[in-house]
């Protein structure tokens, strides 16, 4: 079986109490999301990682498999390394790479719990605008199988180091031959804000790895504007941000000479 297979080869199988040690019994939390908690911890030689417990479910893990098959074929500097999982009955956790600079978000919209500058300079943000486009672009064109994202926001974009972007959460990824334009998918997929419209309404078109370029496109209008897409605390759009953007556009047209880093 697939899951079979990974454990002779990276990323690494292990088990529920190996992770249990390597976070010291989930004891700090970095974040929640859709999918489930992430949690910091340490491999045994030192490294420090990232480990993302999923929700449990009563399925077929479609989501746990999307993700482990799905980064398992990549290897790219801007898509964030798997470095193992863990699957014991109901249980599924993805082990990761540690990026300390958090995810995008903490960064583009000004969050005040963030220690220290946390204000990105023009010339970062063009280089993490540029690194995500190289990471979809590999995704979409260069992998041995594409892979579509299909949920690709802020929070989904984490910063190493030196702040170099890296793609991450492939859950609701779907996979596809290279020579395959459309993309046939069952329900919606993404997040609202960021949703290319013919993912949310066939009579848009169909779904293909294009939909992750919308999705891109508004991430970068989103740092551009300084503008959240999504309010988090409510859960919902006060305005479809597209349409606010093109309401709004003049406060963000200047000459090029005047952006400075």
């Amino acid at each position: 079986s697939f899951l079979q297979k990974q454990e002779t080869s990276n990323p690494k199988r292990y088990t529920l109490s190996e992770v249990k040690r390597m976070t010291k019994s989930f004891a700090h939390k970095l974040g929640r999301g859709g999918f489930g908690t992430v949690y910091k911890g340490s491999l045994p030689d030192g490294r420090e990682i990232a480990v993302k417990m999923l929700k449990d479910t009563k399925g077929d893990g479609e989501e746990f498999i999307n993700e482990v098959a799905g980064i398992s074929k990549t290897s790219h500097i801007n898509v964030v390394n798997l470095l193992g999982f863990s699957l014991q009955g109901s249980k599924r956790a993805l082990i990761y790479e540690y990026m300390p600079n958090g995810s995008l978000d903490r960064y583009s919209f000004g969050d005040s719990s963030v220690q220290g500058d946390n204000t990105l300079s023009w010339d970062r943000l063009f280089n993490i605008i540029v690194g995500i486009a190289r990471g979809l672009e590999y995704l979409h064109c260069h992998c041995n199988i594409r892979i579509v994202h299909f949920d690709i926001k802020p929070q989904n974009i984490l910063l190493a180091q030196d702040f170099c972007p890296k793609i991450s959460d492939f859950g609701l990824s779907k996979l596809c031959h290279l020579k395959e334009s459309r993309i046939s998918i069952n329900g919606l997929r993404g997040t609202p804000g960021y949703i290319a419209p013919e993912v949310f309404s066939r009579q848009y078109g169909s779904a293909s790895s294009k939909s992750d370029v919308y999705s891109y496109g508004m991430v970068v209008l989103e740092m551009a504007g300084a503008k959240k897409n999504i309010n988090v605390s409510t859960g919902s759009s006060s305005k479809y941000f597209p349409q606010w953007l093109y309401d709004n556009l003049d406060q963000f047209c200047c000459p090029t000479g005047e952006i400075s880093s």
